[in-house]
């Protein structure tokens, strides 16, 4: 076994970092480290002496196995996979032993320059967390002769690999997601299987789909409590084996509630009747959204600018949906940023642009290859009699309009509208509904669709009154006819006379009546009947946010996301703009404390710029502090700017994913360091959130060094539930005023009491009314909500009698269920 691995350069050619591959998939190391290359020879040869432990069924790439363990991914140029094969001709086969300098792939380099994104080559390791890369090539390369890189095996790396190179694992799951593998469990279990070189199936009733693919495994029914059989074959097949495994079986779920199907109310006749997918009452005239699907010609002249076309369409459009994902986290609207995630992992699926190759290769045109593709796997959808799968039908029609747009030339031109309006259509897409201006958007109706779609998630989380599959008769209405909608009731009268108009308006009104009652009040204190002060905070991302709170009368900034100033760029802020735009944030909220969490990512928010590993479960790896420590630089940087914003006696510093009492202490003293090395006199606040149960259970020594705790609890409860935030079939079962959830927020107070600190909640718990007398009741003295919250849950508490929260606090924690605590807190508080 050699633990020093010389690589010799695969083509010859100008030499790239990755970080300059145009492909944010490489760009971002998600794959590994390594280097790119131009090619300008065409034939690959090996860098080093291994076992192809897997070949690509294209012939576009492969892993090279070496003696060391290193895995060497060759992948000649970008988004290759489409071409099917064209234009190379592989020269070794699965499980062969090479030598260096060894041709591996002859290329067609005219073919595929023709027809591929890029020819840029990239030579990655794979499992490059346990090598050292060293002596890094940079210039023109000549392909068997010039040094590319060394690598030096780290100690957990040093076993030799050679007996797995074409191991071989299977087993049996249970899947345990609600509804079975839909769309989100779908898109996890691929998520799950994507990390490793290993080829893993997913076999149901003798059919077997690629698991990296997530169309394929939705279309195989599986429902929730079925068996499936896992087998993956590769170097590493037992890991990607047991991922898959445990992808299947994890019970998970998602930030967004999903509405559960109702029966049908009875209604009167004339009255139009269906599912309300979101509560809300709405008197406006009608807008019909008619879509007109773009008309592809069927056959093309030639296939080779219809395939260049169909990439430059995919690439635009997953640019468009990117961005929209990248504003909705910006928003902190996680229920945007996930369902338009869900649709990149549909635009990546390898099954759907397989066939879309086909029928280019067949003489298709690329738009019409897409539809017939995309409409091969809606019939499979619709065939397998799952509500909850036929629902994604309208995520894949959704992309269909979008890239034929794109293809045929067509601007889609948005809305003007000058009045709030009820929209109208047969069924309407994500996109259609984000990108129309929400304070136009009275509520919508559709005659198909249901109260799990997507369109349906979107308009619970933007508060739109919402009635769904409502049948035929909804497009019947017309474009300016007043119509009443009561989404809570389920129906909507489409010609209501002047006392039900009058009615509606009234309970309308005296909402709204309400609302600016408690607006007024807002900028008094908020303090419970028998004299207990709580402050009301908000949760903000930049100063815009933070100026909104003040307007609702919000006494500080409970949580500052300083993540989305690190989002979407190709390197971090330095200290300068963080300063500014931390200052920004004091500035906005003057004479009132203001917390900034450090970055926050890892998980489910990457960085390109942040070397993190490939994790098979992202949700137990490198999240919060765990990320800084691995980027001190990063982390140095971004407490020097928290250090240079005046005054530092408005401002708390917060520390996220915090597990154990050294992990404070390391930041405590390196915040002491850089205070000092500034010539600081001031040192700010500085506290930890309790996010995991072990901070919890651990809170009485948090607190001994912290200055106050703050309780993250849409984390507390994924990790102390087992129910991953990342899937939304467990909504309903993910609740934060489960039993063991109030024990563990009661332990945090009890811990920090004993050190006099305070203790307050971030989470979306301190947003629902309900909870707020049970938080109160527990010894919670913050509360941190949404600007428009505010007013509210000030309201809420000014009517708390704290003695009795105290009692029935106590009570609910020996209670069984959250669903017992609910019901026993509406019974105690109905007014909520």
């Amino acid at each position: 076994m050699n633990p020093s691995l010389q690589l010799m350069a695969p083509f010859s050619g100008p030499l790239l970092s990755l970080p300059q591959v145009p492909d944010p998939v490489f760009a971002g190391l998600m794959m590994g480290d390594g280097l790119a290359i131009e090619p300008l020879s065409s034939t690959l040869l090996a860098p080093c002496d291994g076992v192809i432990s897997q070949l690509a069924r294209t012939h576009h790439a492969l892993t090279l196995t070496a003696a060391n363990g290193a895995e060497i991914l060759l992948h000649i140029g970008i988004d290759t996979v489409q071409l099917g094969g064209a234009g190379f001709t592989a020269l070794v086969a699965q499980g062969d032993r090479v030598r260096q300098g060894q041709a591996l792939i002859e290329v067609d380099l005219d073919v595929v320059a023709r027809r591929a994104a890029s020819l840029i080559s990239m030579l990655v390791i794979a499992n490059g967390e346990h090598y050292q890369l060293d002596e890094r090539a940079s210039g023109l390369a000549q392909a068997g002769q010039t040094p590319l890189l060394r690598l030096h095996a780290l100690p957990a790396a040093t076993t030799t690999y050679a007996n797995e190179l074409t191991s071989e694992s299977h087993g049996r799951a249970t899947v345990r997601h609600a509804g079975g593998l839909h769309a989100r469990p779908a898109a996890l279990v691929q998520n799950a299987a994507r990390p490793f070189a290993a080829q893993v199936q997913v076999a149901f009733k003798g059919h077997s789909v690629n698991a990296k693919s997530m169309v394929a495994l939705m279309t195989l029914g599986v429902a929730e409590e079925d068996d499936v059989e896992v087998l993956a074959q590769g170097s590493d097949a037992a890991a990607a084996a047991a991922a898959v495994i445990a992808a299947l079986q994890t019970r998970s779920q998602g930030a967004h509630a999903t509405a559960q199907p109702v029966a049908r109310p009875t209604v009167a006749a004339g009255m139009l009747s269906g599912v309300c997918a979101a509560p809300g009452l709405a008197i406006a005239p009608v807008l019909r959204l008619d879509s007109r699907e773009p008309e592809p010609a069927q056959w093309a002249d030639d296939p080779l600018p219809e395939a260049r076309w169909l990439q430059q369409a995919l690439q635009q459009l997953r640019g468009r949906i990117g961005q929209s994902v990248n504003d909705a986290l910006r928003r902190g609207a996680q229920a945007q940023s996930e369902i338009f995630s869900a649709h990149l992992a549909l635009l990546d699926d390898p099954e759907l642009l397989q066939a879309c190759q086909q029928g280019i290769a067949s003489g298709l045109t690329a738009g019409f290859a897409f539809r017939q593709a995309i409409s091969t796997q809606c019939q499979l959808l619709a065939a397998l009699g799952n509500p909850l799968l036929a629902e994604r039908i309208a995520d894949l029609r959704d992309l269909q309009r979008q890239l034929l747009q794109i293809l045929l030339g067509e601007q889609s031109q948005p809305l003007q509208l000058s009045a709030p309006v009820i929209l109208v259509a047969e069924d309407l897409a994500p996109s259609q509904l984000t990108s129309l201006p929400q304070d136009k958007v009275a509520g919508m109706i559709t005659a198909a669709g249901g109260a799990t779609a997507h369109v349906a998630i979107l308009a619970r989380a933007l508060g739109i009154p919402a009635l769904v599959a409502c049948g035929p008769s909804a497009l019947q209405l017309r474009t300016g006819q007043q119509v009443l909608l009561d989404a809570s009731q389920g129906w909507c009268h489409p010609a209501p006379d002047e006392r039900s108009l009058s009615e509606a308006a009234g309970r309308i009104a005296a909402l709204a009546q309400r609302r600016q009652h408690m607006q007024a009040c807002a900028n008094a204190a908020a303090v419970t009947l028998d004299g207990v002060s709580i402050e009301v905070a908000v949760n903000v991302a930049n100063a815009d946010e933070a100026r909104d709170g003040l307007r609702h009368g919000a006494d500080s900034v409970g949580l500052t996301r300083t993540e989305f100033l690190f989002i979407d760029r190709q390197q971090a802020p330095d200290a300068a703009e963080q300063q500014q735009a931390y200052q920004a944030v004091l500035d906005a909220m003057p004479e009132r404390p203001v917390i900034i969490r450090t970055l926050d990512v890892g998980g489910d928010k990457e960085l390109p710029y942040l070397q993190l590993p490939a994790e098979t479960n992202p949700a137990l790896g490198l999240r919060g502090i765990r990320s800084g420590f691995a980027d001190p630089a990063l982390l140095d940087m971004q407490l020097n700017a928290l250090l240079a914003v005046q005054p530092l006696s408005r401002l708390r510093i917060l520390l996220p994913m915090i597990s154990e009492v050294d992990e404070l202490l390391r930041v405590r003293q390196r915040l002491e360091l850089l205070a000092g090395q500034l010539g600081l006199s001031e040192r700010p606040q500085l506290g930890v959130m309790i996010e995991v149960p072990a901070a919890a259970l651990l809170a009485d020594q948090l607190a001994r060094h912290a200055d106050f705790l703050s309780i993250g609890t849409n984390d507390l409860t994924q990790y102390t539930l087992a129910m991953d935030r990342c899937n939304a079939t467990l909504a309903s079962r993910m609740d934060a005023l489960h039993p063991a959830l109030l024990r563990l927020i009661a332990m945090t107070v009890e811990g920090a009491r004993q050190h006099g600190k305070w203790v307050g909640v971030c989470g979306a718990l301190a947003s629902d009314p309900l909870a707020v007398p049970v938080l109160v009741g527990l010894g919670v003295t913050e509360l941190s909500v949404s600007p428009g919250l505010v007013p509210e849950i000030k309201s809420r508490i000014r009517v708390l009698d704290f003695a009795a929260c105290q009692r029935e606090a106590r009570a609910m924690q020996l209670l069984s269920s959250a669903h017992e605590v609910r019901q026993r807190a509406q019974h105690c508080w109905p007014a909520a």
